[in-house]
């Protein structure tokens, strides 16, 4: 089954890698027979379904989360396994769509308004306006 993390990029099957083991928590006697514990990796590095481009910025993005190129998922959550390899599989998909998104354009700083200016003002003195109200009049 490939994983469609967009409409442009498809990681084929061939390139996840899974591993199974027995998962903490609950489960009954259920617990001590199955291996409902997920690990999914991928290998950015040799990925076929990735531009070069597309490499680079995964690279650099996910830095702290690669070990020798290769980015691993461990899923516990659910009691069982087909439920974990769906979650790992979205978080996956998810963690690479960001990844491989361009960055947002840098907002330009602007002055504000001088109406804006002018009311951030009224409204300053009329606070202190009040403020001066609540002092206790002076004794004479």
């Amino acid at each position: 089954m490939d994983l469609e993390v967009s409409p442009a990029l498809t990681i084929p099957a061939s390139e996840l890698g899974w591993r199974f083991s027995r998962s903490s928590g609950p489960g009954g006697q259920h617990v001590n027979t199955s291996d409902s514990r997920v690990e999914l990796f991928w290998n950015v590095c040799t990925s076929s379904a990735l531009s070069d481009v597309q490499r680079v910025r995964l690279l650099t993005r996910l830095e702290p989360r690669l070990v020798a190129g290769v980015i691993t998922l461990a899923v516990s959550e659910q009691r069982s396994q087909l439920r974990n390899r769906e979650i790992a599989l979205a978080k996956l998909a998810g963690l690479v769509a960001e990844g491989i998104a361009p960055e947002a354009a840098r907002r330009r700083a602007t002055k504000p308004t001088r109406g804006s200016n002018r009311r951030r003002l009224a409204a300053k003195q009329q606070r202190a306006a009040t403020k001066q109200q609540r002092k206790r009049p002076p004794a004479e």
